[in-house]
């Protein structure tokens, strides 16, 4: 039963006033459905009317204020579901400038058969190299670095004698969607660990049995390039 219903809704409006501007108020209670509240509805109504009519018009203005919205911190869903197939398909058609197109050329025709994680693997390994002096400073010079000669290149599909043509179009629009991720500021870079090189499962490459290899992600191998070893 609710006794003296003044006093209770002046304590309640005073405690209010006394808390934080930006405090969160949560309110637990339990109601004994036995009492009979629709009679004293009138009553502690009247008596809140009269609290507010004796508060001031500022802490008025102090109850009429909405909390401030918590902010929160990044967290890593983004990074995480980046893998997710439905996240990626989500997103819109990709547009970009030269290093997007070289990219996410170089990711179809290198990576397209991969699992998701082994595309992005790819790509680590690409601007890594953009990232490392030992190469060139763009992702099309990368990508594009080599003698000229058949089958002298850094990527094969850039030097195999054959055009570079897409024709599965659904497959070029997921790889362009990696390469934008990729290539945003910030983009996370923790699947390789710094890897330079990768390659096929069916081939052994002479560097292969030089190079420390850092994983292993789908079809490909993956190595980074020691420091104190010259390029090859």
């Amino acid at each position: 039963m609710f006794k003296k219903p003044t006093l209770w809704a002046i304590g309640f409006v005073a405690c209010l006033i006394n808390a934080p501007a930006t405090a969160e108020v949560v309110i637990s209670q339990s109601n004994n459905p036995t009492v009979a509240f629709n009679e004293q509805f009138q009553s502690m109504m009247s008596a809140e009317h009269a609290a507010f009519r004796a508060l001031s018009p500022n802490n008025v203005r102090r109850l009429s204020v909405e909390p401030r919205a918590k902010r929160t911190a990044p967290s890593d869903d983004v990074a995480v579901s980046r893998f997710d197939p439905e996240y990626l398909a989500a997103l819109p058609t990709p547009k970009g400038g030269e290093n997007w197109r070289c990219l996410a050329e170089a990711l179809y025709f290198e990576a397209r058969g991969e699992t998701i994680k082994g595309i992005f693997a790819v790509a680590e390994v690409i601007l890594n190299r953009v990232d490392s002096a030992r190469y060139p400073d763009t992702v099309c010079d990368v990508i594009y670095q080599g003698t000229g000669e058949k089958y002298r290149c850094q990527f094969t599909y850039s030097c195999d004698g054959h055009a570079e043509v897409i024709n599965e179009p659904r497959a070029y629009a997921k790889v362009g969607k990696i390469a934008k991720l990729m290539l945003s500021e910030g983009a996370p870079r923790n699947l390789t660990e710094g890897a330079t090189h990768y390659h096929t499962k069916s081939v052994n490459p002479r560097w292969a049995r030089v190079y420390p290899r850092t994983t292993t992600i789908g079809y490909h191998h993956f190595y980074r390039q020691p420091q104190r070893l010259a390029r090859q």
